[in-house]
């Protein structure tokens, strides 16, 4: 099983930055790209979802996270982070196709969108 703590540690952390963040700094940009991260790793968690369980079924039509308000991205954040990592799990157990990056690869990747959107945001 893959050990995807490197992800939810990073999720975690930024989720709590942003929890704690005063209202003017998360007005100033910082809820608009922590609400684009959240979006983007729920679309990767949905793609492999979609993905492990849809052996020649159709493909369920990607949800995306709502724009519910700057005090709640923090939790949006933490939500689908940890969609992600639990995706990244269950993918190591299922077999994956030929052309599949590697979960572990996924997972890397997934920890440098995280720190790169922090560093971006919290600056």
């Amino acid at each position: 099983m893959l050990d995807t703590s490197p992800l939810t540690l990073v999720v975690e952390r930024f989720a709590d930055r942003l929890r704690a963040a005063p209202q003017s700094r998360l007005q100033r940009g910082v809820a608009a790209e922590a609400l684009e991260l959240a979006r983007e790793l729920a679309v990767r968690a949905q793609r492999l979802e979609s993905a492990a369980g849809a052996a020649g079924a159709g493909a369920a039509p990607e949800r995306v996270v709502p724009d519910a308000g700057i005090f709640v991205v923090g939790d949006q954040v933490a939500v689908a982070g940890l969609d992600l990592a639990e995706a990244l799990r269950a993918t190591t157990a299922a077999p994956a196709p030929d052309d599949a990056k590697a979960p572990s690869a996924m997972l890397d990747e997934a920890v440098r969108l995280v720190e790169q959107t922090e560093i971006r945001a919290m600056r």
